[in-house]
């Protein structure tokens, strides 16, 4: 297996301290060979319409322009697949084998900019609820850790 980075690209900043310790706890039991990296972009300028169209665009550039060039690109999106645990280690599996690095991107209030969603070589959806931003950064993280660990034999993973 190689060894690559995961980027965990997101929009918004300032979470809440829970967050950014469950976050951290996860990404630091990953090994240098699938290291898990935060990159959090500021929020667009919003205006009181419910969707702001050019904040979209202005994230969704700042994100595009933050992916590392060769990078296999993954969209956080609702109309994504779902995966389970054992399809996430078969995605994780093929990212290491890639020695490419993997991008994960993560939309702000209002989802993922176009231009992302088509940029992205797949796209993987969490759950059909809508989830908290930050729960989302612990949930990947926790799910990355999960698949690592049962790919390598590890005990945190006990397939029910």
């Amino acid at each position: 297996m190689g060894c690559m980075q995961i980027h965990l690209i997101c929009i918004g900043s300032r979470m809440p301290a829970w967050v950014d310790q469950g976050f951290a706890d996860y990404a630091r039991r990953l090994p240098s060979e699938c290291g898990l990296r935060l990159i959090e972009l500021a929020l667009g300028q919003r205006s009181k319409e419910p969707v702001n169209p050019r904040a979209l665009d202005e994230e969704g550039r700042r994100m595009l322009a933050a992916i590392p060039r060769g990078a296999w690109v993954v969209a956080l999106d609702e109309r994504g697949r779902l995966w389970s645990t054992l399809e996430l280690c078969r995605q994780l599996e093929s990212w290491l084998g890639s020695g490419r690095d993997t991008v994960l991107l993560v939309g702000g209030p209002d989802g993922l900019a176009p231009a992302c969603r088509q940029r992205a070589d797949t796209s993987w959806s969490l759950s059909a609820l809508t989830l908290p931003h930050g729960l989302v950064r612990i949930l990947v993280a926790e799910q990355l850790y999960r698949a690592w660990s049962l790919l390598r034999g590890h005990p945190y993973h006990r397939a029910g």
